[in-house]
């Protein structure tokens, strides 16, 4: 028992520290934390509604489009990246399926321009 406990006291004591740590954080953020936000912490941002509006209410699809080809596009470096980083190791045919993947991105991408959707009026 004694030897178990011995194995396990670093887990036990990184978990109590990083509980503590939690504690603290969150605690500090409720003592430290501004009550009354200025008109520009309010404000708008990004999406184009105010902050403290009702959450159901309707927005445009464009916001939709967006994030859909942000992850599009964000997937595509993280494939690329460690692609690009085993380059030395890869053969013809990892070359070859890498630049179908991002003939396709791009055919999909050309569309999107030409119906549009990069287009904010």
């Amino acid at each position: 028992m004694e030897e178990m406990l011995r194995e396990y006291l670093p887990i036990l004591v990184f978990l109590a520290v990083a509980v503590g740590l939690g504690i603290v954080l969150i605690l500090a953020a409720v003592v430290l934390a501004v009550r009354n936000p200025d008109p520009e912490k309010v404000s708008a941002y990004e999406c184009g509604f105010n902050a403290f509006d009702d959450a159901r209410m309707k927005f445009d699809v464009r916001f939709y489009l967006v994030s859909i080809l942000f992850i599009i596009f964000d997937l595509e470096i993280a494939f690329l990246f460690p692609w690009a980083v085993g380059f030395k190791d890869i053969s013809d045919a990892g070359f070859w399926s890498m630049m179908v993947f991002l003939a396709v991105l791009t055919i999909g991408f050309a569309y999107e321009w030409k119906k549009g959707a990069l287009e904010w009026e």
